[in-house]
């Protein structure tokens, strides 16, 4: 069993965050998920609805896996110093770290990107680029995986991300089992990005 700290923040997007736990939640044998915020009040996402909290920031030195969403929030939570050092000492104490859409600001910010390659939403791509200026940013990319460190394009590639991180850990039958089961047709090709922009 595998525990999943998603870290979230007020303006967090919904699909960023649930599309990739459905995906693994739907191996619940071999994933806990667990939220996390600065607080234990609900959070607000960006369409709305609110999250109830399962553990503060700083509960646990790290997880299994670390996934931080992006969404509209990003945008101000760059500069919550509390969350983008809390997000640098778990992203330390995980063994992998992962981001969806604009969750790659947060995490270039916290410095966890730095030196390494990664990629982000490509409508947002030159603000979050400009977060981390020694982060090996990729335009054309659905997600990038760099040893440890896996980030996702704009929202909904952060499922075609998490069934890769599946397919990682548990093979990739067992991704394709959780992906048939959703009723979800796969993109399993990190290259193959139908909305890169070439001049960004």
């Amino acid at each position: 069993m595998r525990t999943i700290g998603a870290v979230i923040f007020p303006g967090f997007e919904l699909l960023d965050l649930f599309g990739p736990l459905e995906m693994f939640g739907l191996r619940a044998d071999a994933f806990e998920v667990r939220l996390v915020a600065v607080s234990d009040e609900p959070v607000e996402s960006g369409q709305g609805p609110r999250a109830a909290v399962d553990e503060v920031l700083g509960a646990r030195e790290g997880y299994d896996l670390l996934l931080v969403p992006g969404g509209p929030g990003t945008r101000a939570e760059v500069d919550n110093a509390r969350l983008t050092d809390g997000l640098a000492a778990l992203a330390a104490g995980s063994e992998i770290v992962t981001s969806v859409c604009t969750g790659a600001a947060l995490l270039a910010r916290a410095g966890v990107l730095d030196g390494r390659q990664a990629t982000t939403n490509k409508r947002a791509f030159d603000w979050v680029a400009a977060q981390g200026p020694k982060v090996d940013w990729q335009k054309r990319a659905r997600w990038v995986e760099d040893g440890n460190l896996v980030t996702s394009s704009g929202v909904s590639a952060g499922i075609d991300m998490s069934l890769a991180v599946i397919g990682r850990l548990l093979g990739e039958a067992a991704a394709r089992e959780v992906a048939d089961s959703a009723e979800y047709t796969w993109n399993n090709e990190p290259d193959h990005d139908p909305f890169a922009i070439e001049e960004l």
